[in-house]
């Protein structure tokens, strides 16, 4: 488990609806300064947002294959990600200063919580030294395939960590095909969802894996709202 030991609950806030990325990134920032400050607990905020594109810090113009979708430049580690209905975003907001001050610890931790979230649906995720986020073989595709169904792109400011992780339950495949995802461009390499590998599960049975997963990980969650 990430130390958590005599910290309050992570305020754990779900809204519904389509958020827009911009109001998203103030409300995120916001909070996180807030926590810098001590003046607000630690949250999670779960959200889907419109489809979009988010170029991390990374990004490299060329892997913007086709601007179909608006592009939003992210102070995120990464490159070119995509967001929309029927992924679940959740924006971490923790303080590493209380926890563990190592950013390579708290990714680490992140791809724990994803991959203890898709045990729960018996998919097996795995993370890989030299690619971003969690992955799922396919054999079935091409000896060697595998698909990512996790993105993962942080931000820590005054050792407080902002943006986190998507999971894709239910989203537009073919939506991703206007960038190249993360940077990775080989053909054995794409992208899945729990729903693309046969499993019928609806955002709320992923938010409800998402949050026991994340308590085995980082602690104890309390119920709150967010802006």
């Amino acid at each position: 488990m990430w130390p958590a030991e005599g910290l309050p609950p992570v305020e754990w806030a779900t809204t519904p609806g389509l958020v827009p990325y911009e109001d998203a990134v103030r409300v995120m920032e916001a909070r996180a300064e807030a926590i810098a400050e001590g003046v607000a607990p630690e949250c999670v905020w779960l959200l889907e947002h419109p489809p979009l594109y988010t170029a991390g810090t990374s990004a490299r113009d060329e892997d913007l294959v086709d601007q179909r979708f608006p592009v939003h430049r992210t102070g995120r580690g990464g490159q070119f990600t995509y967001h929309g209905p029927g992924q679940r975003v959740a924006y971490v907001m923790l303080d590493l200063r209380r926890r563990k001050p190592d950013v390579r610890a708290f990714v680490a931790a992140l791809e724990a919580w994803v991959i203890g979230t898709l045990a729960s649906f018996n998919v097996r995720g795995e993370r890989r030294e030299d690619r971003v986020g969690v992955w799922v073989r396919r054999p079935e595709k091409a000896p060697g395939a595998e698909d990512k169904i996790a993105a993962i792109g942080i931000r820590v400011r005054k050792w407080v960590t902002f943006h986190g992780i998507s999971l894709n339950v239910e989203p537009d495949l073919s939506h991703f095909g206007g960038i190249v995802p993360c940077g990775i461009s080989e053909q054995l390499y794409g992208v899945t969802s729990l729903v693309d590998l046969g499993l019928p599960v609806t955002m709320h049975d992923a938010d409800v894996a998402l949050r026991a997963a994340f308590e085995d990980v980082f602690g104890a969650t309390a119920l709150s709202r967010v802006g």
